[in-house]
Order: structure tokens, then C-alpha cells, then sequence
């Protein structure tokens, strides 16, 4: 019997599609039959995905991928980014499973849409945007680690989970006005190992005012790195 393929485009074998009849699975979504996958067709299909019209540098929507002003202005410490979705509904809800709901399930999917991307310059280590040690014991996971597991794989890199930390424990961004978020996280990383030359891709799930990626962007490039690319599940757009 020839494998189908599911909605990644991966193989599925025999025993998967056997399993998956015998345990049908609902959507994540809206509970609609799925077929063994986390998101039926229809929820997939219209996951707002970010358009490739948008800054190089920052990811926000621009004319023709244009740099945007404010990259222009104040260039960031980081060279590039780029983001998978708008961070709207329901890649919110997704995203926030994984984070507060601690739907490991979540983390998978997740995973697989990331390493459908790969960085505009090829890196030398995977470096998820680390968590202070409080939070992670709160949390028991960090999500950004979990989402870059498959893509290390597929990449052939280490991931980079022991010399750079977040060693200040600063109130969570999320809680914060945008013009606060770059003075709650300053000086909120450490970076213990030699980056001279080398090329890091840091992964993150939400890019917001992007004050966390810049302020570990500038850590990074303080220890030598010669690029800073950010990838990230979904980028918050402005108002």
C-alpha cells in the first residue's frame, strides 16, 4: 500500500493511518473530525499566515519587503527576522496552550510549522530564547526549546541550552505597556561562551516590540556573534 502524506506533507505509513482510524482525533480547534492530525483541513487552511511583503530586518509588513523606517532609523541589534503567522486569533490560542496550558501536543505542531522555514543564512547553533529560572520552574518546560527541537534536527545543529541565560527574573512582557518591555528586560541576559564569527538563529514564539530578541540580539553580538537571525512563530501586529 503507497503512504498518503498529511497536512506538513510528511509520509504517513500504514500504521499511522491504522492508528488513527482506530483512535479518531478531533480538531484542536473547532472538535471537527481530523483524521489523526492536531488541526483539521479547514482550521489549517486558514491559519493567518504573515504575508512575505514585510521588513527583512524586523518582519512587520512593508511595500515590497522593504526595510521599514523604524529599522532604518535605529537599526536593531539583530540582522534579520522572520516570523510564520500574524499573531491574532487562533494562532493566539495555540500559542497560549502551549505556554499556560502546557498542551505538549501543541508544541509538536508548532514545531513542524517552524521547520517548514529555514534561515535566510546558514547558522552555526539553534539558540531558543532562554527563561529565568524562576519562570521555568513555574512553567516546567520552555516553550521556545520545545518548538526548537525539529527544526535542529532537520538542520543538524546544536541547541544551544547551557551558556547563554536569562539571569534576571523580569516581569513577564506580556503584562507590560509596549514602551516599558525594552527597560523590564535590560540587562536581563548573560552569555558565557566565545560567539566570534559565528552565526546564531534565535528562535522565539511571539515577537512582539521585539525588546526581549533585541536585548538577547545585543548580548549575543557583545560576545562576538557576527549575525543574529530571529525565527519566530508568530509576529504581533500594530494597532
Amino acid at each position: 500500500m503507497s503512504n498518503s502524506t498529511g497536512l506538513d506533507g510528511r509520509p504517513v505509513g500504514r500504521a499511522a493511518r491504522l492508528l488513527a482510524a482506530l483512535l479518531p482525533r478531533q480538531c484542536f480547534l473547532c472538535a471537527a473530525p481530523a483524521a489523526g492530525e492536531f488541526l483539521c483541513p479547514d482550521c489549517h487552511d486558514s491559519l493567518p499566515r504573515l504575508t512575505t511583503e514585510c521588513c527583512p530586518v524586523c518582519a512587520l509588513p512593508t511595500p515590497a519587503a522593504m526595510v521599514c523606517g523604524a529599522c532604518l532609523k535605529k537599526p536593531p541589534p539583530f540582522d534579520a527576522t522572520q516570523a510564520v503567522f500574524r499573531y491574532e486569533f487562533p494562532v493566539d490560542r495555540l500559542v497560549q496552550s502551549l505556554k499556560y496550558a502546557h498542551r505538549i501536543a501543541s508544541a509538536d505542531f508548532l514545531g513542524r510549522v517552524l521547520a517548514e522555514r529555514r534561515p535566510s543564512a546558514p547558522p552555526h547553533l539553534i539558540l531558543p530564547v532562554p527563561l529565568a529560572p524562576q519562570r521555568l520552574a513555574e512553567r516546567g518546560f520552555n516553550q521556545a526549546l520545545e518548538i526548537s527541537r525539529r527544526l535542529a534536527r532537520q538542520l543538524g545543529l546544536p541547541l544551544e541550552t547551557r551558556h547563554v541565560h536569562r539571569h534576571i527574573d523580569t516581569a513577564p512582557q506580556a503584562g507590560l505597556p509596549w514602551k516599558e518591555r525594552a527597560k523590564n528586560i535590560r540587562h536581563a541576559f548573560a552569555c558565557a561562551i566565545d560567539l566570534t564569527g559565528k552565526s546564531i538563529l534565535v528562535i522565539d514564539d511571539v515577537m512582539t516590540t521585539g525588546a526581549t530578541l533585541n536585548e538577547l540580539a545585543g548580548t549575543l553580538k557583545a560576545c562576538g556573534a557576527l549575525r543574529v537571525e530571529n525565527l519566530v512563530l508568530a509576529r504581533a501586529l500594530k494597532a
